[in-house]
């Protein structure tokens, strides 16, 4: 019983092709030749006795067929790469096709696998990652979403209000944060498939029993299917609503206390050591800077910086973007001229510990700066600066590499998601996908 060593035989359009069972085990049970094996693998007789039929590209065949057998991906020049990408998903081997040509994620090892030009006019607001490697980018009012593949879905647009945040709930969902529609009551916010670009359903605020317009900003999503968004009401709905993935309901809101700011949040993070939401107001948004962390489970706020009262000599010590840090028990934020500082998060109001080791990046500036933004992902963190992206790993947080390319202006945005990072350029309409080459097969 068991994997065995026969010779199996397949006529793939017309072609034949001789394997062993060892070599179709390699696809994974999953797959369309994981089926072929019974529950003791124990491989299935084909229907004539003699070999199984496939009604598919017999080129794309043998480059999978190969992949199974050696671990290593070459496509011929006769095989278009977008047939073969759509033949391995018939086959169900996509994932050992995105192995073959994407090592693991390691932002010091990222090379530029290629640039798209986009198609909306205007400044691009944000680019999102999509968990299986594609991307959404928000132009204005108008959002365009991208497969792994980089072909263009149907684009989205809520009501043709300007879109402040985009996020994947799942990679058959986008959600879309987006300015209210004065006069009308539209809600913020609306779920779309990413496939159709069809409205799935709108997200309702209620404040004393009636539904109320508002302006959603920052979002963000945890584990247990819940989502955040920052909300900005006409009256008193100021703060952070919460909603349920899967139907769309209200469930709770986290009111903005006076002298704090929550409804005009930059940025959303869902802290899962701490179960807590991390909610970051920034100038310039605000002339001062705000960062707490909720706990919705006691509705307080049970840790929280600022820098009203705290000397100012210059603006370059202005926080620009902040990220949570939980191994480190920090948040790490960042200014103009991508020097980061460090807040610790086990006592509340304490000073930022500015680090000057970026220096290097002052001097001119360019005609449209964008304001540096800040990613963790396995360990390293990014800070994007201009026209490039900074990685800087180890404890004390060293800078390790630089990505940069030749045009499209400074960065106004990246992602990083889908062992890809993704960065969108203010200038040229246009983003990056960087990826980590394959380890070479021996």
């Amino acid at each position: 019983m068991g994997i065995q060593n026969d010779i199996v035989k397949f006529n793939v359009g017309g072609r034949i092709f001789q394997t062993t069972a060892t070599t179709l085990a390699n696809a994974d049970r999953d797959s369309f030749f994981g089926a072929l094996f019974d529950d003791n693998w124990d491989l299935k007789q084909p229907i004539n006795g003699r070999e199984f039929f496939i009604d598919r590209n017999p080129d794309c065949f043998a480059v999978l067929l190969d992949l199974l057998r050696t671990g290593d991906l070459y496509i011929p020049s006769n095989v278009p790469e977008r047939l073969l990408y759509k033949e391995a998903m018939f086959y169900g081997l996509i994932g050992h096709v995105r192995s073959a040509k994407r090592g693991p994620f390691d932002g010091n090892r990222l090379k530029l696998s290629k640039s798209v030009t986009g198609r909306a006019p205007g400044d691009g607001t944000a680019i999102r990652a999509g968990p299986d490697g594609g991307c959404c980018v928000a132009h204005g009012s108008m959002v365009h979403v991208f497969d792994w593949m980089l072909e263009e879905h149907p684009p989205l647009n809520l009501d043709y209000q300007r879109v402040n945040d985009i996020g994947w709930v799942n990679a058959e969902s986008v959600l879309i944060s987006a300015c209210e529609r004065l006069g009308r009551g539209d809600s913020g916010m609306g779920l779309f498939s990413s496939y159709t670009g069809d409205l799935r359903y709108k997200f309702n605020v209620v404040h004393d029993n009636q539904i109320k317009s508002y302006t959603a900003g920052a979002l963000c999503f945890s584990p247990d299917y819940k989502i955040f968004a920052s909300c900005k009401g006409r009256s008193n709905e100021y703060g952070i609503g919460v909603w349920d993935q899967v139907t769309g309901k209200q469930i709770d809101f986290f009111y903005e206390t006076p002298g704090w700011s929550l409804g005009e949040a930059d940025k959303l993070q869902w802290l899962n050591g701490t179960t807590c939401l991390l909610v970051a107001t920034l100038f310039p948004r605000k002339d001062n800077c705000y960062i707490s962390l909720l706990d919705f489970r006691q509705k307080s706020t049970v840790w929280s910086w600022s820098d009203i009262g705290a000397p100012l000599t210059v603006d370059e010590k202005r926080a620009r973007d902040a990220i949570a840090m939980e191994d480190c028990n920090s948040v790490c934020v960042v200014n103009e001229y991508e020097d980061l500082g460090f807040i610790d998060l086990r006592i509340s109001g304490r000073s930022v510990r500015w680090s000057s080791r970026s220096r290097l990046m002052k001097g001119k500036m360019p005609d449209e700066p964008c304001y540096p933004k800040l990613a963790l992902h396995n360990g390293q963190l990014f800070s994007s600066m201009n026209d490039s992206i900074s990685v800087f790993c180890g404890p004390d947080w060293v800078l390790t590499s630089r990505l940069r390319r030749s045009y499209g202006g400074s960065i106004c945005d990246f992602s990083i998601g889908g062992d890809r990072l993704f960065a969108l350029h203010s200038e040229a309409n246009v983003f990056d996908i960087w990826e980590t080459p394959p380890t070479p097969v021996i």
